[in-house]
């Protein structure tokens, strides 16, 4: 039988994403780095907390982001854990329901305000139409997350970044996937005057050819579609119902591609 591998896009072992919250107008800064690097973000923001002359304008959150994610924050920023669950899904729907009004697009991720959640919550966000949410704190890991709804970052970016970026950058085994998750305010940066240490980071982690650069929605997506495809008992051939293509590696061969629509034999 082949030994059938999961790859991310373009047959890459390797992924990187960044996470920031609260829309400051800091954002505008750090979205150009992320460009000029060729690195891509999601970008949690609260619609209620708008007319704040520190946050980004609704009218520029389109043209800002684009390329990037938009996702929830809620709309006000409360400590959801300790909100009754109707409040809780109000804060969330309404979120969703602005964002997209000014995106385009549906809006599927949260950023836990204060890092607050329980089991209610988390039962509850599938029904909102969350697809992932993020807690805070940091991993110093890359692996994969097993729960998207405690999805945690391998790292804050005042938390090891420049260490295991270099560790990240270095990983060769193909027989694993690895991600490197990085969140953070980006606001923190003009507090701790270290701009240097994010444009370091970026300068050494964009541009690398066995690194795929996504959102975190891309992530949840990809994950997603490699897990409808349909493969024979024998795994000697593969139908992708997915609009998107996907990637796998046979035998430890170069990736094979799987184009949306079409059964492909390995």
């Amino acid at each position: 039988m082949n030994k059938v591998y999961c790859c991310f896009p373009g047959g890459k072992h390797k992924a990187l994403t960044m996470s920031y919250d609260d829309g400051r107008k800091q954002d505008i800064r750090l979205v150009e780095l992320f460009n000029r690097c060729g690195i891509k973000g999601t970008f949690h923001l609260n619609s209620g907390l708008f007319g704040d002359p520190d946050r980004v304008r609704p009218e520029d959150v389109k043209a800002l982001y684009a390329g990037h994610e938009v996702a929830c924050h809620t709309v006000t920023h409360p400590t959801i854990a300790r909100c009754p669950l109707p409040e809780v899904a109000a804060e969330v729907l309404e979120d969703r329901k602005a964002l997209e009004k000014l995106t385009g697009y549906p809006v599927r991720g949260l950023s836990y305000p204060n890092g607050s959640v329980n089991g209610e919550i988390e039962a509850l966000l599938p029904l909102c139409g969350i697809r992932y949410a993020r807690v805070v704190g940091s991993s110093d890991s890359f692996a994969l997350p097993e729960n998207p709804y405690r999805w945690q970052a391998t790292c804050h970016h005042n938390h090891r970044l420049l260490e295991l970026g270099e560790q990240f950058l270095s990983l060769h085994k193909r027989q694993y996937l690895y991600l490197m998750y990085v969140w953070g305010h980006s606001y923190e940066f003009d507090d701790r005057n270290n701009w240097e240490l994010i444009e370091r980071f970026c300068r050494m982690a964009g541009g690398q050819d066995d690194v795929w650069y996504c959102t975190n929605i891309e992530y949840i997506d990809y994950m997603e579609d490699f897990r409808r495809l349909q493969f024979a008992a024998d795994n000697s051939f593969v139908y992708n119902p997915n609009i998107r293509d996907c990637y796998v590696s046979v035998n430890d061969q170069p990736p094979v591609r799987l184009p949306g629509g079409e059964t492909v034999r390995l």
